[in-house]
């Protein structure tokens, strides 16, 4: 079981770093050329890299199939760590601290969160 949840957890974080590359791609792409607007760029991103996202996590990391029940958890857990990442990073910013300690921050503790969530209760 440990060796399992270990190989799930290297595999979640590849495919995370593989779709924050697709999240950065897809809003520099929508700003560049469709529309030359951020915030809407980055929510097309968001959905984007999160639908891909699942598809990755459903299949290599967690190798289970594709459900109406886990694609719904896993949108929840998605939206969790949206907003523990501003909380993290807003918790930083209250006490004046620089922006990257904040972004250290979020990449210290969303990821973790976000497998245990997963692991506990969207692929349970």
């Amino acid at each position: 079981m440990q060796t399992l949840r270990w190989q799930q957890a290297q595999r979640f974080l590849v495919s995370g770093v593989l779709v924050t590359g697709l999240h950065v791609l897809v809003a520099a792409s929508v700003i560049r050329f469709l529309w030359p607007n951020p915030m809407f760029a980055n929510g097309f991103a968001f959905v984007t890299a999160t639908v891909v996202s699942y598809v990755i996590n459903t299949r290599w990391s967690f190798s289970s199939s594709f459900q109406s029940r886990s694609f719904l958890r896993f949108c929840v857990v998605s939206v969790i760590g949206c907003v523990l990442a501003m909380g993290v990073s807003g918790v930083a910013d209250a006490y004046g601290w620089s922006y990257w300690i904040g972004i250290a921050g979020v990449v210290m503790v969303v990821p973790p969160m976000t497998f245990l969530l997963h692991s506990l209760w969207t692929y349970r």
